[in-house]
Order: structure tokens, then C-alpha cells, then sequence
């Protein structure tokens, strides 16, 4: 199992840390949400939590708890710049559907 970073998300995540002055990695995960079943969930870590599994990619600490894992699995998060609009993109290929608006999805 593995989530991965593409070389936009892991610069923007160790410039970020960077400019927090603190953090360890990123925290991704998968709550109930939205009209499709689920929605991601992405977060600064300050620290490790004991259940969390750690992946290490290009650099940056990437953060999962047991749960949200097998939902994830080999999920690359990329950085994107669409127009005036930034921000995170998962590519998931356990995703079976997502609804209109992109905000969540289910496998």
C-alpha cells in the first residue's frame, strides 16, 4: 500500500512547513461526507499519531490513519494551477464515482 506526492505537492508541502516553522508532514484521510459517500481529508501534522502509517515521499512525511487506507490506496496527491485557482488533487484509481460538484466520491 502507498500514497505518493508528485514533485508540485511535495515542494508546496516543505515550503509550507517551512514557512509554519513547524510541522512534520501531511495528514490525508477519507471522512463520510457529501453526495457521493465520501470526502477527503487533508491536514498539517504537527505530530504523529501512534495508529497513523507513514509514507515518505520526495521529501515530505505523508500521514494516514488504518481506516482511511485501503480507501486511499495508491492515491497520488498533486498540486495543481488551473486559471486564478490552486489547490490539492487527488488521482485515486480506486474512485468509482464522484459526484458533479468534486467533493466527494465513492469506491
Amino acid at each position: 500500500m502507498a500514497i505518493t506526492l508528485s514533485e508540485r505537492a511535495a515542494d508546496h508541502v516543505a515550503r509550507f512547513i517551512e514557512k509554519r516553522g513547524k510541522g512534520v508532514g501531511i495528514r490525508l484521510g477519507v471522512k463520510t461526507s457529501g453526495c457521493s459517500g465520501m470526502a477527503y481529508k487533508l491536514e498539517f501534522a504537527d505530530e504523529a499519531a501512534p495508529e497513523d502509517i507513514i509514507f515518505e515521499c520526495r521529501g515530505v512525511k505523508v500521514l494516514v490513519d488504518p481506516k482511511s487506507l485501503p480507501y486511499m490506496d495508491g492515491t497520488e496527491l498533486d498540486f495543481v494551477r488551473e486559471g486564478l485557482n490552486e489547490g490539492f488533487k487527488f488521482k485515486n484509481p480506486n474512485v468509482k464515482d464522484e459526484c458533479g460538484c468534486g467533493e466527494s466520491f465513492n469506491v
